[in-house]
């Protein structure tokens, strides 16, 4: 099966695997309770647009991004929006949708 490419905000990946890497690289730098800093922020913000989900996950804004547990007490990312609720997300969703 050929390489399927993704561009994701201002950064390009040949391959969507290199992409979905770069993502969880990104969130094994943060501890749990930790706020995304904004220059990775941007990106994830462009993540979650790819999300199939993306109107029901950003809702009324996005005020920013932090990692907190997810099931079976794993880690991911959330996305906090400007209403204070939240809502976690699956960096493979983004890539694949």
């Amino acid at each position: 099966m050929p390489a399927k490419p993704i561009t994701l905000g201002s950064l390009h990946f040949e391959r969507r695997g290199d992409a979905i890497a770069f993502l969880k690289a990104m969130l094994g730098r943060y501890d749990l309770g930790d706020r995304v800093n904004a220059d990775d922020a941007v990106f994830l913000r462009a993540a979650l647009e790819n999300h199939p989900d993306s109107a029901k996950k950003i809702g009324c804004g996005i005020i920013d991004f932090s990692v907190r547990s997810a099931d079976f007490g794993t880690k991911c990312f959330w996305v906090n929006r400007s209403d204070g609720t939240t809502e976690k997300f699956s960096v493979t969703a983004c890539i694949r949708g």
